[in-house]
């Protein structure tokens, strides 16, 4: 008979989770709160066109790439269709403070040259801190999907301080620094308080060169589901888990929002921490444990427009551009105490059969949860109307910035639909709408690692508030929970043996336009 495992929350994590221990022989079934599954891969359609909500810009996923190595290994690698963006633009930046754009470019040598045209006096500096970039990540065993060999790894001086204080350590020019730190709001980087090692790995996957799902992000959580129901698993939307019970130190059912019960030998909470511990008995923790997960600071949250353009008004545009305001407020985003907007990421997503205009545009900037406490009581459907006005003001204050980086673009938009930290916080169940989960901190590092076992033996848990967040850190975490109940290095293992002469490829709709 077949061992079960019970996975709370159908995000991307808990879909991993699923694939990978359906896959091994598992029996799983996945719950998930909202009819659309995939947290951050949901997408959501409007005026004929789909937007994704959460993920738009993916790394790992060039051949050879981490997940892409993942995704051959459950099998859907041939299914999944990605754009990869401009090898010698992968992102345009621009500084309105002196008003001056910066390229950055794919691949170590080329990211050096482009940005050395720009501040020559850095060429060696530059050189060096790529370097070094890669030497951080290269500590990390499980970003090459390499078996770990310690149970306690040893890392070097570097790993582990502020990202800021790695990035001067190389670099002298101030304005070259926050450039640098441009991705900060891609890993809720803050000041003196980021760990290095965050800053190399996303740093890395960029370098590497960035994707994008074509035709939406949601597709790839029905190749997970699929994988699941294919090796026998369920995955229920609309499932809505009120209730964990524990009876020493074990959980020992499954109580949902109409009246279902269940039952496992495993289960694993892909929710947020303080999600669970609302659902969970409350003496499966002990209180400095509950205290502990409830004063982990969160990472700031965005607000995000979703425009319809008119047809053929506006050029699909085949990398992303942030706008920044002053080089000195690089590692202020999400604070409260300074203006908003400090700057945005604007992108036009991909379409299947992209052609030379766009059809939809994605932009979104950093937002303090404090924005919205005034209406924290409130849930979907049921807003204020100085809600809505006050969401309306933001909006035109974002597309008041655009304009400066496209003008005119006010005349290409036929509808725009906005979204706060509080749509956020409700459809992802993420607390305070962190986008990034946890706020990681070089300064109390044994604060912000949260471990995927836990006091309650047959308990684990996966996604975004464990170690790393993103398209690439939560597949990377699904590993280690899946570990945890297989054994250490089981899935690893596994993976590099079957993915040694594989010859699936992905889908790549890469036609270059004229």
């Amino acid at each position: 008979m077949k061992q079960r495992v019970l996975i709370i929350g159908g995000g991307l994590g808990g879909l991993f989770s699923g694939a990978i221990l359906a896959k091994e022989g598992l029996e799983v079934t996945v719950l998930e709160k909202n009819k659309i599954i995939g947290g951050g891969l949901q997408s959501f359609r409007m005026w004929g066109e789909d937007f994704d909500t959460g993920m738009h810009i993916i790394g790992g996923m060039r051949p050879g790439g981490n997940i892409y190595r993942l995704c051959s290994y459950l099998g859907i690698i041939d299914q999944v269709c990605v754009r990869d963006v401009d090898h010698d633009c992968t992102d345009r930046l621009y500084f309105a403070e002196d008003q001056r754009y910066y390229t950055i470019a794919e691949g170590k040598n080329t990211f050096v040259e482009t940005l050395s045209r720009q501040f020559p006096h850095e060429h060696d500096g530059l050189k060096a801190y790529v370097e070094a970039l890669f030497r951080l990540s290269e500590e990390v065993d499980l970003f090459y999907l390499r078996p770990s060999k310690d149970l306690i790894p040893m890392h070097s001086a570097q790993f582990n301080m502020s990202a800021e204080a790695f990035i001067a350590q190389y670099i002298n020019d101030k304005k070259l620094r926050s450039v640098l730190a441009y991705m900060n709001p891609l890993y809720g980087g803050r000041a003196q308080q980021t760990p290095a090692y965050v800053h190399a790995i996303i740093s890395v996957l960029y370098i590497n060169g960035p994707s994008r799902f074509v035709g939406g992000s949601l597709r790839f959580a029905h190749l997970l589901a699929e994988t699941i129901q294919r090796h026998g698993g369920k995955v229920l939307g609309a499932t809505e888990v009120t209730h964990i019970g524990v009876t020493d130190r074990q959980v020992t059912c499954v109580e949902t929002a109409d009246g279902q019960h269940f039952e496992a030998e495993y289960y694993i909470s892909a929710i947020h921490p303080c999600a669970l511990l609302k659902v969970i008995d409350s003496d499966a923790f002990t209180k400095a444990y509950r205290t502990r997960l409830e004063t982990i600071p969160n990472s700031y949250s965005a607000f995000s427009l979703y425009v319809k353009l008119k047809p053929n008004s506006f050029p699909y545009i085949n990398h992303s551009e942030y706008f920044m305001t002053r080089y000195a407020d690089i590692w202020q985003f999400g604070r409260d105490d300074k203006p908003w907007p400090l700057g945005f990421l604007f992108m036009t997503p991909p379409n299947e059969g992209q052609g030379a205009f766009a059809s939809k545009v994605l932009v979104t900037a950093p937002m303090a949860f404090s924005q919205v406490e005034a209406w924290e009581q409130t849930t979907i459907g049921h807003r204020t109307a100085d809600y809505r006005q006050w969401k309306e003001q933001q909006c035109n204050q974002l597309l008041a910035m655009v304009e400066v980086l496209h003008p005119g673009f006010s005349t290409c938009i036929e509808a725009v639909n906005t979204a706060s930290p509080l749509t956020i916080r409700d459809f992802y169940g993420a607390k305070e709408g962190g986008i990034c989960g946890y706020s990681k901190d070089c300064n109390n590092l044994a604060l912000s690692q949260l471990p995927v076992v836990t006091k309650v033996s047959n308990l684990f848990l996966t996604g975004q508030n464990n170690n790393l967040h993103g398209f690439c850190g939560v597949p990377l975490t699904a590993i280690q929970t899946c570990e945890a109940i297989l054994g250490r290095n089981y899935v690893l293992n596994q993976l590099n043996h079957e993915t040694a002469n594989s010859t699936l490829s992905v889908p790549r709709d890469d036609a270059r336009l004229g």
